[in-house]
């Protein structure tokens, strides 16, 4: 058995070479790309000599579970552990108390927990093509979502600056209609005198209802005088205005068109009937969810596995008589994200996840608590549907939770 410790950075790796017995083999620097990876192959095999490759075990230990780097150790034929770097600090203590760090040293760390914990250690996942490629699109995706919020929000606090009326008649500040209508009237003079026809033109292309109404409530809320900034200034702001819609036209664009890139590449995936058939899934929350937890079935090896990972599961804290039980608060956000939103659309179209929801209301939890339950329990019945590779039944998801019920009855 060889142990290999990969201290990596954007240019380079810092790597050790260890035996069994934890002695310190080879040392080096390795350049990031294929000579780096050239080298430690050679690396390698100077220490295995000439035993056959299939009875050498190369474990590596790193501290990421992507990249290029990594796909390449996996394709290579070694057993990669990907270690948390919060516990590579843990075990950094327990080989000095110092706080002494630096790249080799903690090569040497990687090498040593490799040898020591393997057995308490998680492979890298062998996750298909198929499933990275959806997880770098709906990781864009979400981002670009995100990005649309933050200028939204930069739009607000402008408007609010040097034109609040605008805040009055646009309640959605991200919608075409309001890009359009904001674009060509940036200040309050110009937006004033926006006619009734040019304002239900604009609502008509953006297909809002109740176009004359709306039309109406929007002319009058521009209309209405409230205080406001000096000309130049006012001209700054509705420059910067100009700048911020154009940014979220642009964005808006790009994330309609990766919307369709997602969609096309979850359709294709063998998963994706059954995780569309849970309560609750689209086509982008079901990308992503299948994105974040990967297609590789031996990663989980049970529910609870599953639930740990996605950060919806409550955790135990239990000391001589005291026990404490809260939220994780350290989980994948994009994950926990879209179970909640799954949970929340499921909680009102699935009849079973209503009602446990209303169940654990009635315990006295508060509303995102047990919505959070809720998509707890989701993720326990979609970790069932694919260990037994079947789409999702009402019935049989919420049967053992209905008996429960009717016995407390």
């Amino acid at each position: 058995m060889l142990l290999v410790g990969d201290d990596w950075a954007e240019d380079h790796h810092d790597v050790e070479l260890m035996d069994a017995s934890g002695r310190r083999l080879a040392k080096a620097r390795l350049p990031e790309g294929v000579a780096g990876m050239a080298r430690l192959h050679a690396l390698i095999a100077e220490h295995t000599g000439d035993a056959d490759p299939e009875d050498v075990e190369v474990r590596v230990g790193i501290e990421t579970d992507r990249g290029p780097w990594v796909a390449a150790l996996v394709a290579a034929g070694y057993t990669v552990f990907a270690i948390n770097p919060m516990s590579v600090a843990r075990f950094r203590d327990r080989h000095r108390v110092s706080g002494a760090k630096s790249d080799p040293a903690d090569a040497h760390v990687l090498a040593d927990v490799v040898r020591t914990e393997a057995h308490q250690l998680r492979t890298v996942a062998g996750d298909s093509a198929e499933v990275e490629a959806i997880k770098a699109l709906t990781r864009t995706h979400k981002t670009l979502i995100w990005e649309r919020t933050r200028h939204a929000l930069r739009l607000r606090h402008a408007l609010r600056e040097y034109f609040p009326a605008a805040l009055v008649a646009f309640t959605d500040l991200d919608a075409p209609d309001t890009l359009e209508l904001l674009g060509r009237a940036p200040d309050p003079d110009r937006a004033a005198r926006l006619s009734f026809k040019q304002i239900r033109a604009a609502l008509q292309r953006a297909r809002r209802r109740d176009l004359d109404t709306k039309a109406t409530e929007i002319q009058a809320a521009l209309r209405t005088e409230h205080l406001g900034q000096p000309p130049v200034v006012t001209a700054a702001y509705a420059a910067t205005t100009r700048a911020t819609l154009a940014v979220l036209a642009v964005l808006n664009e790009q994330i309609r068109e990766l919307e369709d890139e997602v969609g096309a590449h979850f359709g294709r995936h063998p998963d994706a009937e059954i995780v569309l058939s849970q309560p609750g899934m689209g086509r982008v929350l079901g990308a992503r969810v299948l994105a974040e937890f990967g297609d590789d079935h031996a990663r989980y090896t049970s529910a609870k596995a599953r639930k740990n990972v996605a950060g919806t599961s409550p955790l135990t804290i239990r000391s001589g008589k005291k026990k404490t039980v809260r939220t994780r608060y350290v989980h994948n956000d994009r994950l926990v994200d879209a179970l909640m939103g799954q949970a929340f659309v499921a909680m009102r179209i699935s009849p079973g996840a209503r009602a446990y929801y209303q169940h654990q209301r009635a315990r006295g939890l508060g509303h995102n608590t047990a919505l959070r339950q809720l998509a707890n329990r989701l993720v326990g019945i979609l970790h069932g549907c694919l260990k037994t590779r079947t789409t999702y039944n009402e019935t049989t998801a919420w049967a053992h939770h209905t008996n429960i019920n009717n016995a407390a009855a």
